[in-house]
């Protein structure tokens, strides 16, 4: 399994006991949807293991209590201390309407209901306090944030985006 191909699930943050358990800082709006897992990929030196899970739950808002299969203590705890877990993309819930995954709409156009088709989607950059869509139009990148009173429609089928921009926002790149 490649990265590419999995979403990132959370990180090991800490030991929980002396039988090897530990935590997993996760990071997920609905963080009940991974109660029970029976596995998970660790990412261990560029590569994504395979785990298997004795037990799994949840402990308090946003972590998982995880009973690996084969960390049966501390020291092997240890060997897997602040790895990030990930899923295959096919375990994410399916969303509808105007709700996406950021992965899901890299490589759809956007369309502004005054500009037009306003260019395609090369990624998302969501290290900032609000998400921003990277678009290129032509030779040029476009940022637009993304918040519901903007996006009006997301269509799969036709792998557009349609979007309300506030007044200006896009004069600004294309003038």
């Amino acid at each position: 399994m490649q990265k590419e191909d999995c979403f990132y699930l959370g990180k090991i943050v800490s030991k929980y006991s002396f039988k090897g358990e530990v935590l997993v800082k996760i990071d997920t709006d609905e963080p009940e949807l991974y109660d029970n897992m029976e596995s998970v990929f660790v990412a261990l030196r560029n590569n994504l293991v395979p785990f298997f899970i004795a037990k799994c739950r949840l402990h308090k808002s946003q972590l998982l209590r995880i009973d690996f299969e084969d960390v049966n203590s501390e020291d092997d705890a240890d060997k897997v201390m602040g790895s990030e877990l990930y899923l295959p993309l096919s375990f994410l819930p399916k969303l509808k309407g105007n709700k996406f995954y950021f992965h899901e709409v890299i490589g759809f156009d956007i369309i502004d209901d005054v500009h037009g088709n306003i260019g395609i989607i090369q990624s998302v950059n969501d290290t900032t306090s609000q998400a921003l869509f990277e678009i290129l139009k032509e030779d040029k990148q476009l940022l637009i944030p993304i918040n519901d009173d903007i996006i009006t429609k997301v269509d799969r089928d036709n792998k557009r985006v349609y979007v309300t921009t506030p007044e200006g926002l896009v004069d600004l790149y294309l003038s």
